[in-house]
């Protein structure tokens, strides 16, 4: 869609509740960020890792070019050096065409309750936020970041006062930096998120995973059906990016590869972009890695043979 034809469609649906309304001054800045977040061909996580556990930069770049990924999701969790890897990542990905997302984890996955933070700012999601934005100055192809269960998180700290003030700080430095939280699909329909939260985000990661009628990494049958729900909350051109799991979850267990196949195709169908959670290692999963790889190669040629507007 052409930034003339973003435009015409922001100002019919301005006068609208939801996630779309904005004052007129900053409609082109978040169709900006919007536009960075549709068409998300996306792995997400669990980077290849060297010896001395610093991510594989060389390794990872040729797998999503491989994948025709055209975004990966960076984890800023599980290793101190993290940050600098990610600084690492983003000149080099930038040389393929592949945009990054930066994702922090929030208190529910911090200590006490699990054993890392987000190094080095911690839970200081304020100032993460104008680092990133920061970051994102130097290093173009950072076109988004995002916390995990961030709607497990909104008693505190993500008030809808301090998601403002966070979000301000970094549109200060780059008004083009795009914020979408990982939330799911109980989080986004329960009263009052969508009045209180969307007209701050610039989009939503969502994971599915069969919650309306009850949760499970079984069955993708009501993809489309979730995706339709959550659409008909937030509007038809907010953003929304479909999370799949392709790695086990912690309590619902393992996928099947059929299962993330099915998935993705759904996916392809009524969201704005495909998420894989995790990166897939192609000797460890290779049929997974395959069928990723196929679906995200097919999608890669239509939009290239797509007329041009």
């Amino acid at each position: 869609m052409t930034a003339v034809r973003l435009l015409a469609l922001a100002a019919l649906l301005a006068p609208l509740a939801g996630c779309v309304s904005t004052p007129p001054p900053e409609q082109r800045a978040r169709l900006e960020r919007a536009r960075a977040l549709h068409g998300t061909r996306a792995t997400y996580c669990r980077p290849p890792r060297k010896a001395d556990n610093r991510v594989d930069v060389d390794r990872l770049v040729a797998e999503l070019v491989e994948l025709r990924a055209n975004t990966y999701s960076f984890c800023i969790h599980n290793y101190p050096t993290d940050w600098e890897d990610l600084k690492l990542l983003l000149p080099r990905a930038r040389e393929k065409g592949i945009r990054l997302w930066a994702s922090l984890v929030p208190p529910s996955e911090s200590p006490p309750h699990t054993r890392h933070y987000s190094e080095p700012f911690r839970l200081d999601y304020q100032q993460w936020a104008v680092e990133f934005a920061k970051l994102s100055l130097r290093e173009t192809n950072l076109v988004a970041w995002s916390i995990d269960d961030f709607t497990h998180n909104l008693k505190t700290p993500y008030t809808p006062e301090y998601v403002r003030q966070m979000l301000e700080a970094a549109r200060a430095v780059n008004p083009r930096l795009a914020f979408a939280p990982c939330c799911y699909f109980t989080g986004i329909t329960r009263p009052g998120f969508v009045t209180n939260y969307c007209h701050l985000l610039d989009g939503i990661l969502f994971p599915y995973r069969h919650e309306s009628a009850g949760p499970n990494l079984k069955d993708p049958g009501l993809v489309e059906s979730e995706l339709q729900q959550l659409k008909a909350l937030v509007g038809p051109d907010f953003p929304i990016v479909l999370d799949i799991y392709a790695s086990a979850h912690s309590r619902l267990g393992a996928t099947t590869p059929e299962y993330v196949e099915q998935a993705m195709l759904a996916g392809r169908r009524a969201a704005d972009g495909v998420m894989i959670y995790c990166h897939q290692d192609p000797a460890k999963n290779p049929e997974k890695y395959q069928i990723i790889k196929r679906l995200f190669t097919r999608w890669a040629a239509e939009k290239e043979r797509r007329p041009r507007r």
